[in-house]
């Protein structure tokens, strides 16, 4: 776009960002500043609300941006991630959601603190929260680079990497004004954008094929230049031995995932009960089901309309086929309803991004003040600082991480840099949490293996594979010191965790305190001392 169109998207994207900020300003003024105003907005959501909050955390920009493109680069395959972002919440629903809100306070280490109690718990699964939320930081960072860059008339490099800032600094400024509260406010709002302009283009590309499906699948088809193959399995996981156990591996990581992701987790703490939890748990699986059955005729909508070598020329990794598709849908390049209908498109987009990385940011600075500082300055006798000061402070240096991290992986695919998020937290923090719910044997050397046993394998083995070095689309690509062939590692770090959470417990001295699990265990069920 150019011109009068250009400038009409950039002031229907400014409108949206402006309208987050000023949630955000009036949410920050509501707010009472104590620990459990920031950390969980006082407790004060309904489950409808957090429900919505849910699906506006969860809906990233790997789901809007990433699983589009994927499905409109690679068929058939890459409609793995709507399938595995979803059947995770059953795992959520049935295991974690209830559970999670009576056993805890503020973070997933107060989940294990209240069995095991003891501040190398807290170090080790508050260092696991932060290093997956960085990872999932970095997709989001990737997603609104493409995003920006494409609104801006083109893919130039500085645009990026001048956006990856931008939402860097813009994530600072929301978690430190605002706190939980303003993040779910915005989180809400996101849900509700994001679901209408889905169902807007949704709608819009049935019409184009007037309903019937099996002419939208046979036309991306022809227009992927994979004939046939494109609605197979196999096009991108079925090549070798390599690529059909990525396949496992990555569904592992999707499925296993989300029930150990901090940002997820600590939205079950908005809420004043744990049937409170649970109820919000049924209304986020409700939007996410609709929302990814969405993503689906999106995907094969770009590769019908665009083509598939149209949405890779725009983006290698694909990141650009929804805003492309909206561009399209509205009457193109040169007309002024392709300008309204991208601008609304890509508001939102940006939109999801700024409220996904809010919730991250926050939950992980969370960690950091009342894991890991807290932890510290229990030793040490006494915190000259409080844990909401630590959190701000926290929030600065993750999201310059983040932002360091986000330009260098600018040309991988985001909800490709999603499914490793989901990897680390399925080794590292999944195994603990079982362990901690239903074994009874379990000791405090079990949870401490069983943290890093999973999360040292997880990192490692994403640092050794192709996604950093030794590939086209590498991080490095101009080295090669990878050593692991596969590019999830969830198929051999998930079982770890959960081996060394076991072998930890049974070479333990430490006698296994029966007491303290019938304690945890009947706070569980029944909510019995749950703040």
């Amino acid at each position: 776009m150019t011109g009068d169109h250009q400038t009409l998207a950039l002031v229907l994207f400014s409108a949206f960002v402006a309208v987050t900020l000023a949630i955000t300003t009036w949410a920050g003024r509501r707010r009472r500043g104590t620990a459990e105003e920031f950390y969980a907005g006082g407790r004060l959501f309904s489950p409808m609300e957090n429900g919505f909050a849910i699906a506006g955390d969860y809906m990233s920009a790997a789901s809007f941006l990433g699983i589009s493109g994927l499905i409109a680069l690679y068929g058939y395959d890459g409609m793995l991630y709507s399938v595995g972002f979803l059947v995770a919440w059953l795992v959520v629903l049935l295991l974690v959601a209830e559970l999670v809100r009576n056993c805890g306070r503020f973070t997933l280490a107060d989940v294990i603190a209240a069995r095991m109690g003891e501040p190398r718990i807290r170090t080790a699964v508050g260092t696991s929260a932060v290093a997956v939320s960085v990872l999932y930081l970095v997709a989001q960072m990737v997603g609104a680079g493409s995003l920006v860059a494409l609104l801006l008339g083109g893919t130039s490099g500085a645009a990026r990497s001048w956006t990856v800032v931008g939402v860097g600094a813009l994530m600072i400024v929301y978690v430190s004004l605002g706190g939980m509260r303003a993040t779910t406010w915005i989180q809400i709002v996101k849900a509700v954008l994001l679901m209408a302009g889905a169902l807007t283009l949704t709608g819009l590309v049935l019409l184009r094929f007037h309903g019937d499906i099996d002419a939208l699948l046979t036309t991306a088809a022809d227009r992927s230049g994979h004939g046939r193959d494109f609605l197979a399995p196999g096009l991108a996981y079925g090549t070798d031995w390599t690529a059909r156990l990525d396949f496992i591996s990555l569904g592992l990581a999707l499925v296993l995932g989300t029930a150990g992701l901090p940002h997820i987790l600590a939205r079950f703490y908005t809420v004043p009960t744990a049937r409170s939890a649970r109820r919000s748990t049924v209304w986020s699986i409700g939007l996410i089901g609709s929302f990814y059955l969405m993503t689906i005729v999106l995907g094969f909508g770009a590769a019908a309309l665009l083509g598939s070598d149209a949405v890779r020329d725009s983006n290698a990794a694909g990141n650009t086929a929804v805003p492309l598709l909206a561009l399209h849908l509205g009457g193109g390049a040169g007309s002024t309803g392709g300008a309204v209908l991208f601008g609304v498109v890509a508001a939102v987009a940006f939109a999801t991004i700024l409220a996904v990385v809010a919730g991250i940011t926050l939950a992980s600075s969370t960690s950091v003040a009342h894991d890991l500082y807290a932890s510290l300055a229990r030793r040490w006798g006494g915190a000259p600082y409080s844990e909401v000061a630590v959190a701000r402070v926290a929030s600065v240096v993750i999201g310059a991480a983040a932002i360091g991290l986000g330009l260098l992986a600018q040309d991988l695919n985001v909800a490709f840099l999603v499914g490793l998020a989901f990897a680390v937290a399925a080794s590292a923090n999944l195994p603990v949490l079982l362990y901690t719910l239903f074994w009874r044997r379990f000791t405090v050397r079990g949870a401490v293996w069983s943290v890093y046993g999973g999360l040292v394998p997880a990192v490692l083995l994403v640092a050794l594979s192709p996604v950093v070095s030794g590939s086209p689309g590498a991080l490095f690509p101009g080295v090669d010191f990878h050593v692991f062939p596969l590019q999830n590692p969830g198929v051999v770090s998930i079982p770890l965790g959960f081996l060394a959470g076991w072998l930890g417990t049974v070479t333990s001295h430490e006698p296994p305190d029966a007491a303290k699990h019938a304690e945890t265990e009947v706070r569980a069920l029944t909510g019995a001392g749950a703040v």
